[in-house]
């Protein structure tokens, strides 16, 4: 029997049920799940029953595993997962994974493991849907321009309040890295074209730092609109999908402290291309240790 999918909102998200993740691959049922990422930019998948092995093997689906992160160790006994414990981290920042890098991942993968009690949803944000409200002369604004993104906190974010999340942070800063990154992405798959911003976006080229923090303002809030935003609640043995390239996320601090566990595993990714058809450059670090490039030519 095929995949069934069930729309989550309008803009973002979908359901997917039917599909076993322990079988072998089925050639159809990958490409009903990538067109559900096209279409949905995330998916969700309940009782899944994976351990890591598991969970490396299917996001292995979609394409060659990134390792866990260019600094942050992978969790024990793995190559490729990262672990998101609230013990060390809290991802509670508007964010694309990984785009300090050359070819930031173009998937990424997130299971439950611990969830607390009540609160710590994942939000996600269709990109694609941000791009379309720009008024026209923003939009035209924002494809001719180039945005430099790092993993260097030298700039406005949450900061770590524990001894385990300071060190945390000096590891995933301890390599710099950084790219300049059209500030309008062109989907590969799709055409579709996507704010490419976010938490590690620093500055836009050619523009002073104060002006590249004002308008970076103005476009953020078409990401994060709550049209364009999936909220998802945890439960346990979820496996949630999104397309990294056109959405942006956010682990909602809300659960007193209560621990929180998802285990990451991305899929590698292409260089990024404009809609003046100019790829991404690197400017510091090489993550090639991180990443293969993925070869996908834009439409």
């Amino acid at each position: 029997m095929a995949p069934s999918i069930r729309k989550l909102t309008g803009r973002i998200g979908a359901v997917v049920e039917g599909v076993d993740l322990t079988a072998p691959p089925d050639p159809s049922t990958i490409t009903t799940l990538r067109h559900a990422l096209n279409e949905h930019k995330a998916i969700v998948l309940d009782h899944v029953y994976l351990d890591n092995a598991g969970q490396e093997r299917v996001a292995g689906w979609f394409g060659d595993l990134t390792t866990a992160h260019p600094n942050v160790p992978a969790a024990d006994g793995t190559t490729n997962v990262l672990a998101v414990d609230s013990e060390t981290s809290k991802a509670n920042e508007w964010h694309t994974d990984v785009t300090f890098v050359l070819n930031p991942p173009q998937l990424t993968t997130l299971r439950s493991i611990v969830t607390p009690p009540y609160g710590g949803e994942t939000l996600i944000a269709n990109a694609a849907a941000a791009y379309r409200d720009l008024p026209e002369p923003l939009r035209a604004l924002a494809d001719s321009l180039r945005v430099v993104h790092t993993n260097q906190y030298d700039y406005a974010r949450p900061q770590a309040t524990t001894a385990q999340r300071k060190a945390y942070d000096r590891v995933f800063a301890s390599t710099p890295h950084e790219t300049e990154h059209p500030l309008v992405r062109v989907h590969p798959l799709t055409g579709e074209r996507g704010l490419f911003i976010g938490g590690f976006a620093k500055r836009i080229v050619g523009l002073s730092s104060s002006e590249s923090a004002d308008l970076l303002r103005i476009l953020q809030p078409y990401v994060t609109r709550p049209e364009n935003v999936l909220r998802w609640t945890w439960a346990p043995d979820q496996l949630l999908i999104f397309d990294n390239r056109i959405t942006q996320h956010y682990g909602v601090d809300n659960y007193d402290g209560h621990p929180r566990r998802l285990n990451r595993v991305t899929v590698a990714g292409d260089v990024p291309v404009g809609v003046d058809g100019r790829r991404s450059e690197q400017l510091v670090g090489d993550a090639s240790h991180y990443s293969r490039v993925l070869e996908v030519a834009a439409r």
